[in-house]
Parts: structure tokens; C-alpha cells; sequence
């Protein structure tokens, strides 16, 4: 059957706000799940379940914007910025479902050890990396597209802060590790300031880029009811 053109564009705009509020919601849990006066009160299980129901949320909204970012793998022919804004999506898209593996497990984790062998989430080193050269790649594109320096427009706002977020991941990861023979963290306290950190920029990342809700001409509108 025909698609119907007229509409493609309103639906476009409500994938893209459903990418961002997926962004959105998984950055708000991830950094509340972050906070001690959170993780004292609700305690190390109910913690990991925030952390994993964030990585979801964050999993979704990778899936809707690499299917947003046009069709798979751009060739040769394809602009530069193309195939940099692709292949940010994917392995962006790659770096949520670690943190779904790892989120998933310390989840495990927590629900079948006794209570004073719980640990909390801690972003991981490679969904960290992930999210790092991910971020690098759209920086590339947003530079190839606009300037190295352009605080006034909105996509560098975002795109940076993205890659702000992604460093403050990857050290909360290398302050994650587990001292040998120890079970201790090498820096809890840093680990959970790179987390919020992270999760802040993120979240203001996704605002920034989140798209007015569409409006509908009255052919869209009749057709559409």
C-alpha cells in the first residue's frame, strides 16, 4: 500500500521527541540513581533497578535514533557527515545495550547474594567507550557541519555536552575499578560524582535537541482521524 507522504514529516518530529524523552527519562534515573541521599534511602537493590530501567529507557531512544539516522551502513557516496552521524548512532546505540548487560547484571547480582555482598552500578568501561568515541564521531560531524566553536547554536550546545557526559562516564568507569583483593572501589566518591555529571549533561543534551510537537495541516488532521 502507498504511504502517505503528507504525514511523514509530523511523524518524523514525534519519533524524534519520543528519542528525546527516552534520553531524558534514562539520564533523570541514571542520575538519581547516582545521588547518596537516593542510594542511603532506597538501598543497592532498588538502586540497580533504576540504573537498569535508565539503561532501557536509553536503549530505546538509541534504537529510535539510529532507524532516524537514514539506511544502514552509507556508502562512499554518501556525505562524510552522513556516514560520521551513522556510525555515532551505532555504536552509541551498541554502548546502551553494554549498559543493559551490566545494569542487568549487577541487577542479578544484587537479588540472589546476601545483603552485605550487594555493589552498586558503576558505569562500565566499555559501554563507557562506546559512548565516548560516539560522541567524538558527532562532534566531527557537528564540526563538519557548523564550527569548531559555535556556543550559540543549539546542535553544538548538545552535541558537546554529550561529550562532556561521555568523559564524566568514562571516569566514573577507571574510578569503578575494583581494587584487587580488596572488593573496594578505587574511588566511590568519584565514581558517583562522573556518573551525575554525566547523567546531567545528557539529560540537558536531549532538552536542548528535544523538537516542538508537530502541528497538522487540515488535510493531515481528517485524515488522521
Amino acid at each position: 500500500m502507498p504511504r502517505d507522504r503528507t504525514s511523514s514529516a509530523p511523524r518524523r518530529v514525534l519519533r524524534l521527541r519520543r528519542e528525546s524523552w527516552g534520553f531524558v527519562i534514562g539520564s533523570f534515573l541514571f542520575g538519581l540513581a547516582a545521588t547518596r541521599v537516593y542510594g542511603d534511602a532506597a538501598g543497592p537493590e532498588l538502586d540497580n533497578i533504576t540504573y537498569f530501567v535508565g539503561s532501557l529507557f536509553f536503549t530505546t531512544a538509541g534504537f529510535i535514533q539510529l532507524s532516524l539516522s537514514g539506511r544502514p551502513v552509507p556508502g562512499a557516496e554518501s556525505h562524510r557527515v552522513e556516514r560520521y552521524d551513522w556510525w555515532s548512532a551505532l555504536i552509541q546505540f551498541v554502548g546502551t545495550l553494554l549498559f543493559n548487560i551490566s545494569t542487568g547484571v549487577a541487577l542479578i547480582h544484587g537479588l540472589t547474594v546476601e545483603q552485605d555482598r550487594v555493589w552498586g552500578w558503576r558505569p562500565d568501561i566499555f559501554g563507557s567507550t562506546a559512548f565516548l568515541v560516539a560522541s567524538a564521531l558527532a562532534v566531527v560531524a557537528t564540526t563538519e557541519t557548523d564550527r569548531l566553536w559555535d556556543p550559540h547554536a543549539r546542535n553544538w550546545r548538545s552535541t558537546w555536552l554529550n561529550m562532556i557526559g561521555s568523559v564524566a562516564f568514562g571516569v566514573s568507569a577507571v574510578a569503578a575499578f575494583i581494587v584487587p583483593g580488596t572488593g573496594a572501589l578505587e574511588n566511590a566518591g568519584i565514581a558517583d560524582l562522573g556518573t551525575f555529571v554525566g547523567a546531567v549533561c545528557f539529560l540537558v543534551a536531549a532538552l536542548l535537541m528535544r523538537p516542538p510537537h508537530p502541528t497538522y495541516s487540515p488535510n493531515q488532521v481528517s485524515t488522521r482521524s
